[in-house]
């Protein structure tokens, strides 16, 4: 493991980490020596197909994260398997539409983002705090969007408006538990070769970007490992724009 931040003695849980960056992150943790709670929604056999993957430091957990109380519910699941949490990566997420002009959809679509991109991983925020104050300090890092910042596109205004409370809780937690050793990150990625991807274009998407590919998830989970290690301990509240110089601040 030479050159490279160990994570033996962390244990990390990773929402929606079936798939996607969630998978990607999980892998790379485990491979540094983290012990990994792996939570899924509903894609069970994804899940339990990373898990075999990886090996016996890899523990299931479920719950679907639209339902209210469910990320409560994940997160005494984490700390049963485990019996502690030293990092938490919220990353499970979606891109939902809300388009304005359908009454019915433009509420579904608002409310389900609320639930996903906001008050699941701000309640599972709510208990890492909790738990990391009695243990000394601990680590959250929220996987945001480069649409917290510059807003999305008229069909999806409550994913960006959600990204943008996710990214505005992250700094206040980062400003507020600091002298309790609770470091706090973001990170920001833009288009991501993952199933949010999936409907779209990779080839016109690609060159269109700078870099002319679409960033692979393990570009993210190396970022999110990086942070979880500990090593960055003076860039709590920071947020890592991952976009390929897609969008520059």
């Amino acid at each position: 493991m030479s050159g490279l931040q160990s994570l033996a003695e962390r244990t990390v849980l990773v929402t929606g980490g079936s798939r996607g960056i969630g998978a990607a992150t999980a892998r790379l943790l485990y491979e540094r020596g983290a012990e990994v709670i792996l939570h899924y929604g509903n894609g069970v056999d994804a899940a339990r197909s990373v898990a075999a993957e990886l090996g016996d430091r890899v523990h299931l957990v479920q719950g679907d994260l639209t339902l209210h109380g469910a990320a409560e519910v994940v997160w005494r699941q984490a700390i049963a398997a485990t019996g502690r949490v030293d990092v938490l990566i919220n990353n499970a997420g979606a891109w939902i539409p809300s388009p304005v002009d359908d009454d019915a959809g433009w509420q579904e679509g608002w409310e389900a983002n609320l639930a996903l991109n906001l008050t699941a991983p701000a309640e599972l925020c709510r208990q890492a705090i909790g738990h990391f104050r009695q243990r000394g300090g601990g680590i959250v890092i929220n996987v945001t969007s480069r649409s917290a910042h510059r807003g999305d596109d008229a069909d999806h205004l409550a994913y960006g408006a959600a990204k943008g409370g996710l990214l505005a809780l992250t700094k206040g937690i980062a400003r507020g538990y600091a002298t309790d050793g609770i470091l706090a990150y973001a990170i920001a990625p833009g288009w991501v070769a993952t199933d949010i991807a999936a409907g779209a274009d990779i080839e016109q998407l690609a060159a269109a970007l700078p870099l002319r590919e679409v960033t692979p998830p393990t570009d993210v989970a190396e970022v999110i490992t990086f942070l979880a290690s500990g090593r960055a301990r003076h860039t709590t509240g920071a947020t890592i724009d991952i976009t390929g110089a897609d969008y520059v601040r």
